[in-house]
């Protein structure tokens, strides 16, 4: 059974960083892709940020050019960063790990908050 614990939400003001930080741990070579989620309040789950097993990264229009995904995978345990800077009150939400394994299995975590204002 795999675990997703994310870790590094908080409150910052406009124009500041976060790092976000999730680890997938529980099978050793389990995990293809590994993504960043958020969902701010009455809005839908939406894609932040993706990276492939070879490294390979892609992001949403709206964080592009200020948000950095890194991946660092270790036998049974697969951790993938989200760097976020120059953060603007409209990324406030709620960020969710996934990690999606090799059989199709997708393994979410319990989500961080981030908040960005004044």
């Amino acid at each position: 059974q795999m675990q997703v614990v994310e870790s590094g939400g908080g409150l910052v003001q406009p124009g500041g960083s976060l790092r976000l930080s999730c680890v997938a741990s529980g099978r050793p070579f389990s995990i293809n892709d590994m993504k960043w989620y958020r969902q701010a309040p009455g809005k839908q789950r939406e894609l932040v940020a993706g990276i492939t097993k070879g490294g390979s990264a892609n992001y949403a229009d709206s964080v592009k050019g200020r948000f950095t995904i890194s991946r660092e995978d270790a036998n049974a345990k697969f951790t993938v960063n989200l760097q976020m800077d120059s953060l603007k009150p409209e990324d406030t939400a709620i960020y969710y790990c996934l990690a999606e394994g090799i059989y199709g299995t997708s393994y979410w975590g319990q989500g961080t908050q981030v908040t960005v204002s004044s």
